[in-house]
């Protein structure tokens, strides 16, 4: 499989041994990244619905986010120490309905729910950590064209994903643009921004700096860095929400006193955001935190390529760009200039105050979109002057 078989007691990660729940692995070999380095013996982890069919036409990839995995829909048990993180999404009669679709959903290069990350053992019996390579967006969608290789899917019929799953689902469109009819990405953009970078930053220097780290070795250390992975996740929860959702459903409003700080009041987003942090901190792994972070930074379908229009100029299939109005951290404009750059594109855009979550919290919004976009009506609006 692919994860130490010692079970560490310094971060939470699925490891070899574990119950596998409803994972599929498969080796897909050796991979060379795009920094040159060689990554070898990778392993993903996936889970499928339904049935692909005879003219291998009918499959979707579904993208996870930063902390997501191939759990998308289903409950926890054996394996899956939380429930499917786009609930009723998938399933007989659903909107990926598995009577008429297979459907696809990959746990990350570099994750920590299965596939080859940094927990993963080296040739060396000791878990990569520290020496983990760096791997960008389009290393992970290299790794998962190896994967659509091994079963049998030469094009897909949907590619769909919000976040860092929207971006993964861009550079396949950029990467292999005959192997995609439809993609839709979420809550996304075509590269990352300077901002986006900077509070991944912030995020990676938190937990780097938490003294369990141990350089990014601490596998087989009695704690790890959870402290410094939980105040990433409350940086974190901050951008994936908007200012005013926040204060209209917290306030000022206090709830008790602060441990250990006599007087001082607890408000109550900060007892909001401790509970992100440690739950976080209870089911992931840092150094997967840190290398998909910096995947993301990696982000840009126009590197190398000539820009965005360029990259997006041989895809012929069709491409959804959906913002979510609200969102800080993913602003509509990035869906817009996306847009705007391959000319035949379509802007359907999500209404919520939540903000960049909008994209998992508007289900019915979600639903209606997806609906029309797997069936092949059209989204709700279009763009090429906007």
């Amino acid at each position: 499989m692919s994860v130490t078989t010692t079970p560490p007691t310094g971060t939470a990660l699925w490891r070899d041994g574990d119950p596998p729940g409803d994972r599929i692995f498969h080796a897909i070999g050796d991979l060379t990244l795009e920094s040159g380095d060689h990554l070898p013996d990778v392993v993903l982890a996936y889970e499928t619905w339904g049935e692909l069919n005879p003219a291998r036409d009918n499959a979707i990839l579904v993208e996870h986010a930063l902390t997501g995995d191939s759990h998308v829909v289903g409950p926890t048990g054996p394996g899956h120490p939380t429930a499917g993180w786009w609930p009723d999404l998938v399933g007989p009669g659903a909107l990926l309905d598995t009577d008429e679709h297979f459907v696809v959903a990959v746990n990350v290069l570099g994750g920590c729910q299965g596939s080859t990350g940094p927990g993963t053992l080296a040739a060396d019996g000791r878990p990569w950590g520290s020496r983990f390579p760096r791997v960008t967006i389009r290393d992970q969608v290299a790794a998962e064209a190896r994967l659509a290789d091994a079963l049998g899917i030469d094009r897909w019929h949907t590619v769909v994903g919000g976040s860092m799953g929207g971006m993964r689902t861009l550079e396949w469109v950029a990467s292999f643009p005959d192997r995609v009819r439809t993609a839709v990405a979420l809550a996304s953009s075509g590269y990352a921004t300077a901002e986006q970078i900077a509070w991944s930053q912030a995020q990676i220097l938190a937990i780097q700096n938490d003294p369990w780290f141990a350089g990014g070795d601490y596998y087989d250390n009695a704690q790890g860095p959870e402290v410094g992975l939980g105040i990433a996740r409350r940086i974190a929860h901050v951008t994936y929400r908007s200012e005013l959702e926040l204060h209209e459903r917290f306030g000022r409003d206090a709830q008790d006193e602060a441990p250990g700080e006599s007087g001082r009041p607890r408000y109550t987003i900060e007892s909001y955001m401790d509970h992100h942090g440690s739950k976080l901190a209870g089911r992931f792994d840092a150094n997967s935190y840190i290398v998909l972070s910096e995947a993301m930074n990696s982000h840009d379908i126009g590197r190398g390529r000539g820009g965005l229009s360029a990259a997006l100029a041989p895809f012929a299939g069709r491409l959804v760009l959906v913002p979510v109005d609200s969102d800080r951290l993913y602003p509509p404009r990035l869906s817009r200039e996306v847009a705007l750059a391959h000319p035949e594109s379509e802007l359907a855009t999500i209404s919520s105050i939540v903000g960049h979550d909008g994209f998992l919290t508007e289900t019915d919004q979600v639903a209606t979109l997806l609906r029309e976009v797997v069936s092949g009506a059209s989204a709700h609006d279009t763009t090429s002057t906007e």
